[in-house]
């Protein structure tokens, strides 16, 4: 995807898985696969980002119904407790290089985050990465907002809530669904497979990169 030059934001717009936290969704599966009546590879086939799981990240149906959902689907024979355990086993950790650059940049420009989420995991990534929450000046969650990436009311929403237009937003996403949705909604946006690619980003804009410490 070629992408044109970037031009000095006003604001910047992190999404946070891939991003600024590492998630793997094997690892849920790993801790569901023991409570599943479903081989290995026939649980893995069956856990999709399906409607429900969509209408799950807008808050349109709650957590306890989600996960109802992920019983039967993939004939879990798990408490509620067990299964919501699974589903928060996907976070691996913070992505250091490029908390380090939020948290030098904050000062310098405002420093948001756009997520799909939904209230079980944001509880969970609220308590187990402080450090990245505490760089954000504000996130938006899409079971908050009732939208989620890539749909082109969320951009437009999230843009109005920050007060800038879309254009003096910077965005960096690890889907590449949501990058070009961004694009189209008007912001700029990097598509982030490696941390490498949000440090060419800031020093292709003249940003000093952050000292090491940590």
């Amino acid at each position: 995807m070629t992408s044109p030059p970037l031009r000095a934001p006003e604001a910047l717009l992190f999404d946070l898985g891939r991003v600024l936290i590492d998630i793997d969704f094997n690892r849920a599966i790993a801790a569901w696969a023991p409570y599943s009546a479903l081989p290995p590879d026939v649980l893995h086939q069956c856990f999709k980002h399906d409607l429900q799981y969509d209408r799950h990240e807008r808050g349109e149906i709650s957590a306890q119904q989600y996960f109802d959902h992920l019983a039967a689907s993939l004939q879990l024979d798990a408490s509620t407790e067990q299964i919501e355990a699974g589903w928060n086993a996907i976070f691996v950790g913070e992505i250091t290089p490029t908390r380090q650059w939020v948290e030098s940049l904050k000062g310098v420009l405002p420093c948001h985050a756009f997520t799909n989420t939904n209230a079980s995991h944001m509880a969970c990534w609220s308590q187990a990465f402080p450090r990245v929450v505490s760089a954000l000046d504000r996130i938006f969650a899409s079971h908050q907002l009732g939208l989620r990436k890539p749909e082109r009311a969320a951009f437009d929403r999230v843009c109005s809530l920050i007060g800038k237009d879309a254009g003096s937003i910077l965005f960096f996403d690890d889907l590449i669904d949501n990058v070009q949705a961004a694009q189209d909604a008007g912001l700029q946006a990097v598509w982030v497979r490696s941390p490498d690619d949000v440090a060419a980003a800031f020093q292709a804009l003249g940003y000093a990169r952050p000292p090491a410490q940590d």
